[in-house]
């Protein structure tokens, strides 16, 4: 029997640094299978430039925990071995695992180097401010902590193309280094007239050694680790050619289909469409478009019309690429991309991206058990919404988009999935009351609210139709009696 797809982020930026992550993950695989997740995306698991980093500071791709390097041994989720021992964990339950492949940029050199470079203006890269100079930067990383151990490959300066800093010099924010003889690449996002350079020692993914040795460590990584497919880190600032090739290449090699999500993080759905032209549709891409508009929803309360939710959005314009969310470890508060959606908007906001058919949905670690480092509750009730997905949410799916404050539509169930089908009423204003048509099969059935809003229960009239209700600003998941019985969640 096949299931609906449901991924959870499982980590957050504000993890303790107690290295027993790995740990919790190998023991939570049960009750996040029997929940019906059917893949977790893990933080990056390799050395980064302290033991603190949560992932983003690459130093070190081959080193997952194994090597005296950076001060430490483990990584902020513990070692190696602690790290297969999770990714079995999962696999043992069912549940697909799909490893944070950060490429861009690199950390922490472990010599410094001199390099002749020109300066480019930070908000406008395609503008040159200075001449060439001579600087000296952290370009070369020998690893001798891992003394050649899975790859001799040695990283220098011709294996880059830029950098922020210069050891020799008194650096200015809006300027960046751009080596001699290096281009950015024209094919990345356009914003600041180029998006090729993110931070660190930008990574030249057109040079070929370079390119030569991510395949050859991505292909270790797959067969070290047994991973099932990736999340790919801050694609807009890579050639798009780059991973539309390598994609193709390590699933011709393996002959594995290795399903990949990009985060292009930008809410203009255009850019999102152009991009999955680029790659030729080789991955899926996270919807920030729709977060977006998810957060503008919950900022202006009952002033949102959400009969436009889904207005230019990648899950509706093309739902097979699309991987939905509502928030993740870059949204979170003091982040870079600091967007968090307002609490009271949270359940309406997951109904939106679980229960229906369109998009993978993807729950954030934060969301479902909390967050005490920031005061930030769980979201009530998300278990129950994830695991009414994999047991209900199927079949012919009709929307009630009819008023802009009270959106509801339902799900028709299928002869594979025993109990299902549902009806969904959710408000950003007042509640009330909207009558939707169940069919036929559900004639004279009693429907009660799945995640317990509203007491009264719904019984559907000969013809197939119910009076289905929510209270205001919150959601109702209405299903059978029976079926509203089995929603058990062991955490």
């Amino acid at each position: 029997m096949k299931y609906n797809e449901t991924m959870m982020q499982y980590f957050e930026w504000y993890l303790p640094n107690d290295g027993l992550w790995w740990k919790r993950c190998a023991a939570k695989a049960e009750n996040l299978a029997a929940l019906g997740v059917t893949e977790v995306w893990l933080p990056p698991a390799y050395k980064g430039i302290s033991q603190d980093d949560v992932g983003y500071g690459v130093y070190d791709m081959y080193d997952l925990g194994e090597f005296d390097q950076k001060e430490t041994v483990r990584t902020k989720y513990g070692t190696k071995e602690e790290y297969l021992e999770a990714i079995n964990s999962f696999h043992e339950h069912g549940i697909r695992v799909l490893a944070d492949i950060v490429l861009d940029h690199r950390m922490g050199g472990d010599e410094l180097e001199k390099v002749t470079a020109v300066t480019d203006s930070a908000e406008n890269r395609n503008l040159q401010v200075g001449g060439k100079e001579k600087i000296q930067v952290w370009s070369k990383f020998t690893f001798p902590g891992r003394n050649g151990v899975y790859s001799d490959f040695v990283w220098d300066h011709r294996h880059f193309s830029g950098t922020d800093w210069a050891e020799d010099r008194e650096n200015e924010d809006d300027r960046i280094y751009r080596f001699t003889g290096k281009r950015w690449k024209r094919d990345t996002d356009p914003e600041n007239g180029n998006f090729d350079y993110l931070m660190g020692m930008n990574v030249d993914m057109g040079n070929p050694e370079v390119i030569e040795e991510t395949k050859k460590w991505l292909a270790w990584y797959l067969d070290t680790t047994g991973i099932d497919g990736f999340r790919l880190d801050a694609v807009k600032h890579i050639s798009f050619s780059f991973y539309r090739n390598l994609l193709r290449d390590i699933r011709e090699k393996t002959g594995k289909k290795l399903p990949a999500v990009g985060e292009y993080w930008s809410g203009e759905l255009e850019r999102l469409l152009n991009y999955l032209d680029a790659v030729e549709n080789e991955m899926s891409l996270f919807d920030v478009a729709l977060h977006y508009n998810f957060f503008n929803a919950s900022q202006a309360g009952g002033g949102y019309d959400m009969r436009h939710i889904f207005d230019n959005t990648l899950v509706g314009a093309r739902p097979e690429r699309a991987v939905t969310f509502v928030d993740n470890h870059d949204t979170q508060y003091g982040q870079s991309l600091q967007s968090f959606i307002e609490d009271w908007f949270k359940p309406i906001a997951y109904a939106l991206i679980l229960l229906r058919a369109e998009g993978i949905p993807c729950v954030f670690y934060s969301d479902y058990y909390g967050n005490p480092v920031q005061n930030r509750p769980l979201v009530p009730n998300l278990g129950k919404l994830i695991k009414t997905r994999y047991a209900y949410a199927y079949g012919e799916q009709e929307d009630y988009f009819d008023d802009e404050h009270l959106l509801g539509w339902v799900r028709r169930g299928d002869e594979e999935h025993p109990d299902s089908g549902l009806a969904v009423l959710l408000s950003n204003a007042e509640g009330g009351t909207k009558r939707m048509y169940m069919g036929g099969q559900y004639a004279n059935e009693t429907f009660c609210d799945a995640i317990g809003n509203c007491q009264e229960s719904v019984v559907i009239d000969e013809e197939g139709w119910g009076e289905f209700r929510t209270e205001g600003g919150n959601v109702a998941v209405w299903v059978r009696k029976n079926a509203f019985e089995n929603l058990i969640i062991n955490e």
